[in-house]
């Protein structure tokens, strides 16, 4: 399975790289910041928790698991509509009053449809909350309903769990497993900026800072100290290095595409922790 859309930091670039570091025997999996899913997708595992702090996206992973026939006929059906001035409308919808009593499908379409027509395929709310990404310029915009399907089904025929919480009580209860073999955890957070404005964490309205990367960095000695695996992905920002010492870090090349200008994308230096 592929991921369902496109997420900024998504980890099919270095699949093969995070491979290595996954165990044999996975018994569980959890990932309190699944975003787009790659990782837990390639990895397949039956019995999993997937978190992510942002509602809209697990939302739509439910929609998927619950009702995804329904949902690839409402997507198809704004992808039929698309224009500059519908994705506008739609982009607007959740500046309305009526917005906020929406269902959940509507709620899935309209951000897989987004995701697929805006700028880069990003997702980004503003200080409110609201979506403010810029239409993007796509001739045919399409989405893989068959994948769709597969991840359906994959996350309706295994116990896999779906939460929209803190990572936090995704790790303490990752901890209830206190050193039982095959548990792993991944942790692909917001990253460390490389530089003052670089930073991209507006996935919420609430960002992710240096102490949110400092409380994470202690789960993951809550972790190690409970005997339970795990990898995690930053960037190789000079803080990360420091807050890091001690654990086995790897440098790996991961190519992204999120800068405005074009001729600045390209492979940077990532890391990866156990």
């Amino acid at each position: 399975m592929l991921p369902v859309i496109k997420w900024v930091g998504g980890k099919r670039q270095i699949l093969d790289e995070i491979r290595k570091h996954v165990p044999e025997k996975i018994t569980k999996y959890y990932e309190p910041f699944v975003g787009g899913g790659a990782v837990a997708f390639s990895l397949c595992c039956k019995n999993a928790v997937l978190n992510d702090y942002n509602d809209d996206l697990m939302n739509m992973y439910r929609v998927i698991r619950d009702n995804a026939g329904t949902l690839i006929a409402a997507v198809d059906r704004h992808l039929q509509n698309h224009s500059q001035e519908y994705y506008y409308k739609v982009r607007n919808l959740d500046r309305e009053e009526a917005w906020k009593k929406a269902d959940n499908l509507t709620k899935a379409a309209r951000l897989i449809y987004l995701n697929k027509t805006g700028f880069n395929g990003l997702y980004r709310v503003n200080s409110e909350g609201l979506y403010n990404v810029p239409c993007g310029r796509y001739k045919n915009p399409t989405v893989d309903y068959d994948n769709l399907v597969d991840v359906s089904c994959y996350l309706k025929m295994n116990q896999v769990r779906l939460e929209a919480v803190d990572y936090k009580i995704i790790i303490k209860d990752a901890l209830k497993q206190r050193n039982k073999a095959g548990v792993f955890v991944y942790l692909d957070p917001p990253y460390v900026p490389l530089n003052a404005t670089s930073a991209f964490t507006n996935y919420t309205a609430d960002g992710f800072g240096m102490k949110e990367q400092t409380e994470l960095r202690d789960c993951c000695i809550a972790l190690k100290k409970a005997g339970i695996k795990f990898l995690l992905s930053n960037s190789s920002a000079p803080a990360v290095y420091e807050l890091y010492e001690g654990f086995h870090i790897e440098e790996v090349q991961a190519k992204r595409a999120i800068n405005s200008v074009g001729n600045k994308r390209g492979a940077i230096k990532e890391l990866l922790i156990s």
